[in-house]
């Protein structure tokens, strides 16, 4: 969702809604991980019946990870996937439901955006290879020493979009993964599964949302479901309180900024491609063990829990002395739609309404002090009173100007505080710093020291240097002529180069002066802020939007081809006589096919997953449409500082000229072409255990080619329909894999078939309301928790698990010593502990130097590797002797270390790695009988 900063905003402010996962790790055994078994209870005391994947959050850190090495090819990306869903079903560990949910087509109102990150990824990886090439052939005229250039195909992300191959063969991967799963893991042995690849239509998260919603709609729906959903978009926390359910958990990757990153040019360390100097590469390790290895840590999950925010937002909401009865369910959806205002993914946020300014807190605030005089709630069920919604918007309105002054003056305050910090940073900086064998090295750092050499010569050198700085930098009162030397006469102007103010991109609205109304219109919407009939025009726009969107959020997609047409948003208060505008869509409207759908989201230079004929048309001078791929466009920094938060200035497509141009080339499409253009549908697996499973396999042998409806007491409640699948997985039949490097299933046991939701009238209305015989959860917040920090004062911190009571475990000062000398300090393999400093590194206050004959007491786990070890000064009293750098350690919490990094080359070289795929037949008949 197009709001960056809402989640760190609203787990700031409503802290407790947060619990880290326990998870539980796969345990050793001669090299060899035994398999965890999900059967067993979960290990964060909560026992979650439905899991549910947004499956394009799990593809995309998989095939192009920004904290690890990349996968080397298609193959090892789709191990990676496989390995993350493991991972994610070991913690969650879902009883009854597992939907997987690849982003199909999407609707036209979010096809804009998807172009414009599409664009914007192509135009910023060339210029940043450009720039790479650059410097390095500056680097290398200075002399500078680089790794030679790999000659690799980049991995183009635009292929992670419906109707590529690349998609069409995930589909398969995951078809096969999930028969996998079904015939061997014992967690999954009751459960049902359901995939949505990219051929059904929808966006990942909606089509789960519309699942959910028809599930409630039935008469066999339990009520008290607890749902499970994964996906790191900001969105997904809107949708899953606009399902009303009161069991609903999202777990996430826990965020953690400023991961280091390698240099792309020099693959070394600390610094960035602008600032490659291209100096030798550092020994990595005594016997540069790590050279070909980064630092990495396996990422943390954390779960959010929407029962918890509910409470938040129940004592926030509520309201006395109302002229209408308080609905507590009717203002979580008003809240759910003053959001959109701040940002989503169908419309650009409103000029005044900044979520790091605290729009959202002013948004409720002011829904507070009106909502006495609309005489009712903003919402109902998806559907916009647009008359209240006026009498919010209005509000906003008359405080826009203050807004625009108090922000500019924030801006100012900033750009001042920072310039003095500079300041203080260079005024406090060293006169000189050693550098050479001599140079200041990080704390913690892994590797071992290297042996001085020649101390004379570098220390004659660094004499040498420092009187050349003295002869040469004149003195701070000193001015200099335009050659550089010292100027007898007065001083000279300071040059803007050598300035602290970094330039600032030219603002010509300067919303902070009067006018600005004037001056938006006239630079973002060319016309002038008095064409009332333009304003109206583009304020009916977005208030079609607004309606749109909440719709979409609870009853489905009211219209495939509607989308906002502008760039920019008008003001608050243009929101006047909005209560007589029109709110209807058309009905019966179809979405995209996938290769139409890549004709509109693509730039020229992914043309090549697009058919021969197809993708001429994004490139021949002579085409009718070439003006939808310019190969150059405009970013509007729109206020913002960086090139990503701006505007990218794009042509809309036009639907009609696409499907004209189209008409011509759809003769050219090969039989597998048609069927990867081809609109799909679900398909759900279970196994040979599962009470539906029968049923199933009677459906093929009678070959029923009629859908039948799935009898809910054997499918957990259940609903839709059933229909024979033409690529059906079938028990007695062998599952061939699409990966060279796992296993054809020989002994298959599941069975899938194709799966439809319940269907409901055109006209229905999903009730956004708590089911009957829904329990609401027990109270979570205590009155301490309403607070940042604990009631004994200590910041505040998250829970560990769903078990506020469970008593965490400290460790005192001596063991973690001796975790920080026992573990294993690789840079592939990282340790529980690996960042815990050994307290006596720097001396410790409570040892005392030794008296004269005293003996020294011997070292607890010499055997330590020297590498190994943290580097800390050399010791005031001899060490004793350490083993040779074979030996292991004595204590056994080695055990305890994390898997090892999912990318190392060693993992993708045979089977059986950490997917724990079966190497012999026998294996898999083994565990067969175990189940």
């Amino acid at each position: 969702m197009g709001v960056p900063a809402f989640f760190r905003w609203l787990s700031r402010k409503y802290p407790s809604i947060i619990v880290n996962c326990v998870e539980e790790r796969a345990k050793e055994c001669n090299g060899v991980k035994a398999p965890i078994d999900t059967s067993k209870p979960n290990p964060n005391e909560v026992e979650f019946d439905n899991l549910y994947l947004d499956m394009n959050g799990i593809i995309h850190p998989c095939t192009h990870p920004e904290d690890k090495p990349a996968p080397k090819n298609e193959d090892e990306m789709m191990v990676a996937i496989f390995e993350y869903i493991d991972r994610i079903f070991n913690i969650v560990r879902p009883r009854r439901l597992l939907y997987m949910a690849i982003d199909g087509v999407a609707p036209r109102a979010k096809m804009n955006q998807q172009r414009s990150r599409r664009f914007r990824a192509s135009k910023e990886g060339m210029e940043a290879a450009e720039e790479k090439q650059k410097i390095r052939q500056e680097i290398l005229a200075k002399g500078g020493i680089l790794p030679p250039e790999e000659v690799k195909e980049r991995f183009d992300s635009n292929c992670i979009t419906p109707g590529t191959e690349f998609m069409d063969n995930l589909a398969k991967c995951l078809r096969y993964y999930i028969a996998d799963r079904l015939n061997s893991d014992p967690g999954w042995r009751n459960l049902t599964v359901i995939l949505s690849d990219a051929s059904a239509p929808g966006e990942g998260e909606h089509k789960i949302m519309d699942y959910i919603r028809r599930q409630r709609a039935q008469p066999n729906h339990d009520p008290n479901t607890h749902h499970c959903l994964c996906g790191a978009d900001a969105d997904l926390i809107m949708l899953g309180l606009a399902t009303h359910e009161p069991n609903f958990t999202i777990i996430r990757e826990e965020f953690k900024p400023n991961k280091p990153k390698p240099c792309s040019l020099c693959n070394q360390m600390g610094h960035e491609v602008k600032d490659c100097q291209g100096l030798p590469r550092e020994k990595q390790g005594k016997h540069d063990q790590f050279a070909d290895s980064l630092p990495t840590s396996e990422q943390e999950f954390i779960f959010i829990r929407l029962c918890v925010l509910r409470e938040y937002l129940e004592r926030e909401l509520t309201m006395a002395s109302l002229p209408f009865t308080f609905d507590f369910e009717r203002s979580i959806d008003d809240w759910v739609f003053m959001c959109f205002f701040v940002g989503n993914d169908f419309l650009p946020h409103l000029p005044s309404l900044e979520i790091r300014e605290g729009a959202i807190d002013r948004l409720v605030n002011i829904y507070k002090n009106v909502v006495h005089k609309t005489g009712g709630y903003l919402t109902e069920s998806g559907f916009v009173n647009l008359q209240r919604v006026q009498m919010i918007m209005l509000a906003v309105g008359e405080v826009e100007d203050s807004i625009f002054k108090k922000r500019k003056d924030d801006d100012d305050n900033f750009k001042r505080r920072q310039k003095e910090k500079k300041k203080r940073m260079k005024r406090d900086h060293p006169a000189f710093i050693p550098g050479g064998q001599f140079s200041p090295q990080a704390l913690g750092n892994r590797s071992s020291p290297q042996a001085i050499s020649s101390p004379r010569q570098a220390a004659y050198e660094m004499r040498m240097h420092d009187r050349q700085n003295s002869i040469t930098s004149p003195s701070p009162n000193t001015s200099l002529t335009s050659d550089g030397s010292p100027s007898p006469a007065g001083g000279i102007k300071r040059k803007a180069e050598d300035s602290d103010s970094e330039p600032e991109p030219e603002d010509n609205i300067r919303l902070w002066e009067a006018g600005w109304k004037q001056r938006y219109y006239k630079n973002k919407f060319d016309v002038d802020a008095s064409d009332e009939k333009f304003r109206r025009k583009v304020v009916q726009s977005y208030v079609e939007g607004l309606c749109w969107v909440l719709r979409y959020y609870y009853q489905g997609c009211a219209s495939w081809n509607w989308y906002y047409p502008f760039h920019y948003a008008p003001f608050a208060s243009d929101f006047e006589g909005i209560a007589d505008m029109p709110s209807d869509f058309e009905k019966g409207s179809k979405p995209f096919k996938p290769l139409e759908q890549l004709m509109g989201v693509f730039p020229a230079a992914s043309g090549n997953f697009l058919p021969p004929t197809w993708r001429k048309l994004m490139t021949d001078p002579e085409s009718s449409i070439i003006d939808f791929y310019p190969e150059d466009f405009a970013i509007d920094l729109n206020g913002k500082k960086y090139a990503w938060q701006g505007v990218a200035l794009l042509p809309f497509v036009d639907e009609r000229r696409l499907r004209a141009a189209l008409a011509e080339v759809y003769p050219d499409l090969t039989p597998e072409e048609n069927r990867r253009n081809s609109l799909g549908g679900d398909v759900l697996f279970v196994g040979k255990h599962h009470p539906l499973c029968d049923f199933i396999v009677e459906q093929y042998t009678s070959k029923n080619e009629e859908p039948v409806d799935i009898p809910p007491e054997l499918c957990h409640g259940i609903q839709g329909k059933l229909t024979l699948n033409e690529n059906a997985v079938l028990p007695d039949q062998v599952v061939e894999s699409p990966v060279p490097m796992l296993r054809d299933l020989t002994q298959n046991s599941a069975v899938s078939i194709s799966f439809k939701d319940p269907q409901f009238d055109e006209n229905f209305v999903f009730k956004a309301t708590v089911l009957p015989g829904a329990k609401k959860p027990p109270p979570v917040l205590k009155p301490g928790d309403w607070e940042k920090t604990n009631n004994d004062g200590r910041p505040w911190r998250p829970q560990l698990g769903f078990n506020r009571d469970r008593k965490p475990v400290h460790l005192d000062q001596s063991a973690f010593r001796t975790l920080g000398h026992s573990i294993p300090r690789e840079r592939g393999m990282p340790g529980m502990y690996a960042n815990a400093v050994p307290l006596g590194a720097y001396g410790n206050p409570y040892s005392r130097p030794l008296l004269s004959g005293q003996q020294q007491i011997p070292k607890l786990l010499s055997n330590l590797r020297p590498q190994d070890s943290w580097r800390g000064p050399t010791p005031l009293f001899p060490q004793s002797p350490q083993r040779s750098a074979g030996a292991a350690p004595l204590l056994a919490w080695n055990r305890m270390l994390p898997a090892q990094s999912q990318y190392q080359p060693s993992q993708y070289q045979a089977l059986g790695g950490p997917m724990n795929y079966p190497q012999r037949p026998e294996d898999r008949m083994d565990r067969g009988r175990q189940v």
